[in-house]
Parts: structure tokens; sequence; C-alpha cells
């Protein structure tokens, strides 16, 4: 009996490796690594592009952003007469005089049809007067506006979104005024990592041609010629894609202007290719369709600048995990963004839920990113968010915000003490400040939940020009002590209750970083306004509170 297991077992290891045998010549044939394949599947979220060092110049965000959105509340069932009421009641409350000065529209605000010549328009019914007109009444009101779309074929509700139509939805943004995007990551189709098979590239006007062969490429990386006497010049690049091969082919052209290129390639498997085409600096991005054709070329133009003189083709495909596919993708829309608002600037905010480590990327691409899921009035899903975005502090600084997701202060169940915490760590991780309440209901019902949304000092706190957010110094008693770094040579510290219990807790400044140490100390708590001297007291917390302590300034 054994035997026969034993056989069985060999000839199960047999099949496996001929099928894997057979797989893996087979995607050697189609110009892909399998080894790549294998790590890519390995490492989904892992960013493998060269990030340049440079932040993102869009938008209006030298501080965390300030506003209102109108998710959190209201869903998907808002409308002009909600927002324009919410309009009014931010300036009669005083939150525009606090600094809250973007008014937020998010998903479903828009039709499920764009208008004949291929741009978003508002939602027919809940929208009549036009998205462009409701811009400028939110405007005289002293507010800003905000829309939301998604970085995929639909947004979270199924509405039309954005991928692949960043430059036209751009400039529909633009052109209505609206000066903030929020572009969430529903439906998102990643970027294949698959490069196609290139035959050639003709370069041509209506003077002069150009025929660049495969052979003629400098090739560098896993990029190789390989040879098939079925096409016109009997080769094609391979292995181009992964971020792992790139061609450049150098050449010299008879004059300025703009080129049609047309790239042809070998037809090669049912699925999407994807390739850049960079042109003398300027990068072009061509998606391949599935092939299920018998010819054995495709053929596949732009339209290029070329110089008169030497000039330089490179073909590559940097795509490699998903996290490369969010950052391109991204980034080609804060492109769009910069390129559209040439006089209002669009604030870009990233919502990719913090999956494919946006904190490695997003600085180059936007304002701010989100780096969790999303919030809900649920305290326990608030300290989880809390402890996820605190770990990523050294990334946030002036105009380049880590987003813990919009302020569920004043929603749900939370208690006073809750909503109090929850503000203030928001503002010592210098988060934006992106209210997701009912804000008619601040003006006479609910003076409590305002006041600690225009507290002045705490505001102060989370718009400190110095940009730094909080660390965490201390942990003890189940408290987390929380420093911030301010202008000035200044701090602040917050000591915030985990615990469902009251507790007394105590404060001591020779346990602060050293720099921070000076003699004869005197704070006041920010919450209470009540003050401390001396180096070292006590201080009480309520469950899940958090007292807030600066130096005197």
């Amino acid at each position: 009996m054994l035997k026969y297991v034993i056989a069985v077992l060999i000839c199960l290891v047999a099949i496996a490796v001929i099928i894997f045998a057979v797989w893996w010549r087979k995607k050697v044939r189609e110009g892909i690594c399998p080894i790549c394949l294998i790590k890519q599947r390995m490492c989904k979220s892992k960013l493998t592009m060269k990030v340049p060092q440079e932040f993102y110049q869009g938008g209006d965000a030298a501080t965390p952003p300030m506003g209102w959105s109108s998710w959190n509340t209201f869903r998907n069932h808002i409308d002009e007469k909600l927002i324009l009421e919410t309009a009014r009641a931010m300036k009669e409350t005083g939150l525009i005089d606090a600094g809250y000065r973007y008014l937020n529209l998010d998903d479903c605000w828009h039709s499920s049809q764009r208008d004949e010549n291929g741009e978003l328009q508002g939602d027919l019914t809940k929208f009549p007067s036009g998205m462009g007109a409701l811009v400028k009444e939110i405007n005289s009101y002293g507010l800003k506006v905000g829309l939301y779309t998604s970085n995929g074929s639909y947004t979270c509700e199924d509405l039309p979104a954005s991928l692949g139509h960043e430059k036209t939805d751009a400039q529909t943004f633009a052109h209505w005024g609206v000066e903030y995007l929020k572009y969430d990551f529903c439906h998102n189709k990643t970027i294949p990592s698959v490069a196609p098979l290139v035959e050639r590239i003709e370069l041509q006007t209506a003077s002069s041609s150009l025929v660049l062969k495969a052979d003629d490429a400098q090739l560098s990386g896993l990029a190789r010629v390989c040879q098939d006497k079925k096409l016109a010049t009997g080769a094609y690049l391979s292995f181009l894609g992964q971020g792992k091969g790139r061609a450049v082919f150098s050449f010299d052209y008879p004059q300025n202007g703009d080129s049609v290129l047309t790239l042809v390639v070998k037809k090669s498997g049912k699925y999407e290719k994807y390739i850049v085409i960079k042109v003398n600096g300027i990068c072009h991005e061509l998606m391949i369709p599935p092939t299920d054709a018998w010819s054995p070329e495709g053929r596949y133009q732009m339209k290029v600048n070329l110089k008169s003189g030497r000039n330089e083709i490179q073909l590559f495909n940097p795509v490699c995990t998903r996290a490369d596919s969010s950052y391109i993708q991204y980034k080609r829309m804060g492109h769009a963004l910069m390129e559209a608002s040439k006089e209002r600037k669009i604030t870009y905010s990233i919502c990719e839920w913090g999956r494919n480590h946006p904190e490695s990327w997003a600085w180059n691409a936007g304002n701010l990113w989100r780096t969790t899921p999303d919030i809900t009035p649920m305290w326990k899903w608030i300290d989880i968010i809390y402890h996820r975005n605190l770990k990523l502090a050294e990334i946030s600084g002036q105009g380049h915000w880590n987003d813990p997701d919009m302020l569920e202060v004043g929603n749900g169940k939370l208690t006073y003490e809750e909503n109090k915490t929850h503000f203030s760590l928001w503002c010592m991780m210098a988060a934006p400040l992106i209210l997701g309440n009912d804000v008619r209901k601040l003006r006479a019902k609910n003076q409590e939940t305002l006041s600690i949304l225009t507290n002045k000092e705490m505001i102060r706190i989370d718009q400190d020009p110095l940009g730094e957010s909080c660390i965490c110094y201390q942990k003890r008693q189940g408290c987390d002590y929380l420093i911030k770094k301010l202008s000035g040579k200044s701090y602040a510290v917050c000591i915030y209750n985990r615990s469902a219990r009251s507790k007394t807790v105590p404060f001591d400044t020779h346990s602060l970083p050293s720099e921070y140490r000076k003699d004869n100390p005197r704070f006041l708590e920010i919450w209470s306004e009540q003050e401390y001297t001396g180096s070292s007291f006590c201080i009480s917390l309520a469950p899940h509170g958090c007292a807030v302590l600066r130096p005197e300034w």
C-alpha cells in the first residue's frame, strides 16, 4: 500500500513540475519575468519605484486643511438646499472665523451620466442650479468648495469617476472654481505590470519619417531583443515590464514640432499591457488592450513633440506592484490638477485608505493622504485609527499631511470627553480638521460640541506653522503621553487616558525629552484653563479623557 501512495505522490509532483515548467516557458515567451511575477504576488502593496525627493507643488495646504464634509452624517442624501444651509450655518456659528474654510461635497453630488461633452455634471434634480453656480454662491459666504471623485471607473456609490478622465475632470473642476478634491479608491483598476512586445517605432510628419527598430535600442536590465520571422523587421523588444527592463533610442530628427508616433507591437496574450513612452523627458502612457486577432502586429498612435537634432525615446513599464500602480494613478491626477488650476490652486486629498503605504509616495503626489480605513463614531475604532496614524508622525510636515480621516465630533454616541479627546488627538497629530457632523444643529442645540470645535488654543496647536506631528514619549498607567513641537521654541503635551475608567496620573517635566526641560515651568491646561506650576504634579482624567498642557506663552 505504501508503495502505491509513494508512486501517486511522485506522479503528482511530476505533473506539478511539468505544469510549472510550461507556465514558466509561456511567461518567458510573453516577455514576463516569472521570478518577478512571484515576488510581485508576495508584496503587492510595497512600492518598488523610485519617488523623486520633491513635495507636491499644487494645492494650498501650508497648514492642515480645515473644513466640513457631507459624508459622515448625510451619506448619499445631499442636495443644493442642504449644502447652502450648511454654508450659512458655518458662517453663523463662527466656524468660518475659527478657520474652517472648505465646504466639501462628498460622493453623490453628481449625475449618473456625463454630459454631451463627456464632462461630469451635478445631479440634475438635486443640484438644479448647476455646480458652477453653487460654487459661486458658497464662495459668497467666505468658503471654498471641495468636490469628490474616485480613482476608479466608478465612485464608491457607483457614479461616474475619473480614472482615464483625469485631464477632463480636472479642467471641469477648475472651471467651476473648485478648490479641494478628495480622490477616493473605489472601483480602482490596477495598471498591468506587463509591457507589450515592441517591434518598432514609426515617427512621421507631413514631410519626414523615421523607423526605429528593435536592434537600434540600447538595452538595460532584463530587456532583450528576440527574433520572429513573422514580423516585418524580424525582431522585437521583450522584458520591458515589471520595472526590470528599459529600451532607449537616441536619434537625429530633421525638424521641430509635433510628430505622430506609432508603436508597433507583436500581439500576445489576452490581457492588458502598459508601457511608458518617455520622449525627451516627457512621459506618455499607453494601454494596450487584450488581443484576440490573427494578425501578428498591432499599431498604437499618439502625438509627441520632437526637436530638430538629437532626440531620445525611452520605453519601459515601471509597475511591479499594486503600490506602484497607485502612485502613478494618483500622481496623474495631481499633475492634471496643477495644469488645470492656474488661477485657484486645488488642494488635493488622496484617499486610498492607507492600503498601499501612501506614506512612502503620496507626499510627491498630493497635499494629504488617508492613512487608515474610514472612520466611524465608535471610540474603539477612533483609538485604533489614532494609533495607526501616530506611527507615521515623521512623514507629515508643512504642505504634506497624514490624514486619519474626518472628525466624528458630535456624531454617534460619543461622550463629551471622547469628543474632546478625539479633537485633541487630531490637533496634536497635525491632522486635517474636516468636520463630519450636522453643523446646522450647532446654532443652539449643541453649544458643547461647538465649543470643542472652535477652541482657539487647540486649533492653534493644529495649525502651528512648524507643521510637526506629535510623538508618544511615554506610556504610563494606561495613558499615552504625547508631545508636539511648536514654533517659537514652544511645545504642547497631551495626556490621553486610553482606559474606560477615571484616573489621576502624574506629570513630571523631567520625563520630557531633554530639549523641553526648563526650570520653574508654568503650564495651562487648555480645556479646563487650570494653571499648574512646578516640575511635577497630578492631573485627573475622565474615562477616555485627556489633558492638554502648554507652557505659558
